[in-house]
């Protein structure tokens, strides 16, 4: 009879693992909705509320920097406190900020309300990646974790969808904005309750609590009724502090810092593009548009990152995405000529969008929920999510004041050398974990080069 952990870790992907990747992936389909839909909305309220440049920013910003915050909150509760007890809250706290958002009686209370919205999604960073990593076999483990991320990918889709039909609708902008923000809620609400019944996960109840009555229990209930052997297993507090864990601290947070600053050079990209099709736009127009491309440039991205992320390793493919960005921004700041032949800019912004998805801006959430001991899983993903955060924050406000004062090649290749960064940073500092087992991360699992195993700090 196979131990708990042997039994989850081998065990084929059944109905449980796509309830959770459903669960968990929810989260992100709201993320990603918001993300999109608060550019619209300034664009509505601009007119509306005579919003200055400062506010516009203001506006922008507030959640990036509260969304960094919640990770930081989030990611460490979880370790100390169990990811079944915080595992929903997120959620709840983004569906409250969604709807208070859309309630908003002036600027200076959805600025407010926009900050709730951030801390619910920077928590739902590591609690869903973490808990979605912990229950997943090893062979799939990447394919289930990066499906949840696929949500976002789907979320960026909707949002343009709904706000072209909400614009169409000849509702009064004043209503449409709220609605816009106020529908932010419906899928995060819609996971409340399948979060909070979620089970602890049996790795954090080894590997923190000792108790390993209750993670064979678990496991034999996630496989639907599979007997398994229980397993002692002496609980060990590592600490994030020591060399080997702070290396792999820098290069997941490191990583995620530079491809959210990095990305900010394909939404250049988007706006010239814009620009090209469509210079005198309506709104609605515009937004459409902005579908399309993502549709066609970056979406097959997250699909072709799950599908190869077991086969082809976390490494190869985040290396390989920061290679080709760095090759295309490096092109246009090299040939800038390139920038007024469309058709050229065209395939070069589709081939680097496309390798952002299958590359970086998925291997990042991926990786900070593998790396690190079951005590501090939380702690570092979280960690490493504020850093992207932080990272969303330099590209999306700092870089257009470069864009504006050396223009366009000078940035762009600023941006090569930020993906050239992140791909030294991957290469040698980020450990593979395609197929090993979370255990590998444990105590006395030392050498990097060590196949998959199930070893940890069990007593036989």
């Amino acid at each position: 009879m196979s131990t708990a952990l042997q039994a989850l870790d081998e065990a084929g992907v059944g109905k449980f693992h796509w309830r959770t990747v459903f669960t968990a992936g929810m989260g992100f389909f709201t993320d990603a909705y918001d993300l999109f839909i608060i550019g619209t909305v300034t664009a509505i309220l601009t007119p509306l509320w005579h919003l200055s440049t400062a506010q516009l920013a203001l506006l922008n910003s507030t959640s990036l920097a509260s969304a960094a915050l919640g990770a930081l909150i989030f990611g460490p509760l979880m370790d100390r406190l169990g990811r079944r007890r915080m595992y929903g809250l997120e959620v709840l706290v983004l569906t409250v900020g969604a709807i208070l958002s859309a309630l908003a009686p002036s600027f200076g209370w959805l600025v407010a309300f926009r900050a709730v919205v951030g801390l619910g999604v920077g928590g739902d960073y590591p609690t869903s990646s973490v808990i979605t990593s912990e229950f997943a076999n090893r062979q799939n483990r990447g394919y289930l974790v990066t499906m949840v991320f696929a949500m976002q990918g789907l979320g960026l889709l909707i949002g343009p969808v709904v706000a072209a039909a909400l614009l169409w609708s000849g509702l009064p902008h004043d209503l449409v904005w709220r609605l816009m923000l106020g529908l932010g809620a419906v899928p995060a609400a819609s996971v409340i309750f399948l979060r909070r019944r979620m089970p602890e996960t049996p790795r954090y109840l080894l590997a923190v609590k000792g108790d390993s009555k209750a993670a064979a229990e678990v496991v034999a209930e996630t496989l639907g009724g599979q007997a398994v052997a229980e397993e002692a297993w002496r609980p060990r507090s590592q600490s994030l502090w020591t060399p080997k864990l702070l290396r792999r601290l820098v290069a997941t947070a490191g990583s995620w810092f530079l491809i959210d600053v990095a990305f900010y050079g394909n939404g250049v990209s988007s706006q010239l593009i814009l620009h090209w099709l469509l210079p005198k736009a309506a709104l609605t127009t515009t937004v459409l548009v902005t579908a399309l491309l993502f549709l066609v440039a970056a979406l097959p991205g997250y699909f072709v990152a799950a599908r190869l992320m077991d086969r082809l390793g976390r490494k190869t493919i985040q290396a390989t995405g920061f290679l080709v960005m760095m090759a295309a921004y490096g092109v246009i700041f090299l040939v800038p000529a390139v920038v007024a032949v469309p058709v050229a800019f065209l395939v070069l912004y589709a081939i680097s969008y496309f390798f952002v998805e299958f590359g970086p801006n998925t291997t990042t959430f991926l990786v900070p929920a593998e790396v690190f001991p079951t005590n501090l899983r939380g702690t570092g993903h979280g960690i490493s999510a504020a850093a992207g955060k932080v990272g969303a924050f330099v590209g999306a406000f700092f870089l257009p004041l470069v864009l504006k004062a050396t223009g366009l090649g000078p940035t762009m290749g600023l941006l090569a050398g930020v993906s050239l960064l992140g791909a030294l940073l991957t290469l040698l500092w980020l450990p593979e974990m395609r197929q090993r087992s979370l255990e590998w991360t444990e105590e006395g699992l030392e050498s990097p080069d060590a196949g998959p195993s199930l070893t940890g700090s069990r007593i036989s």
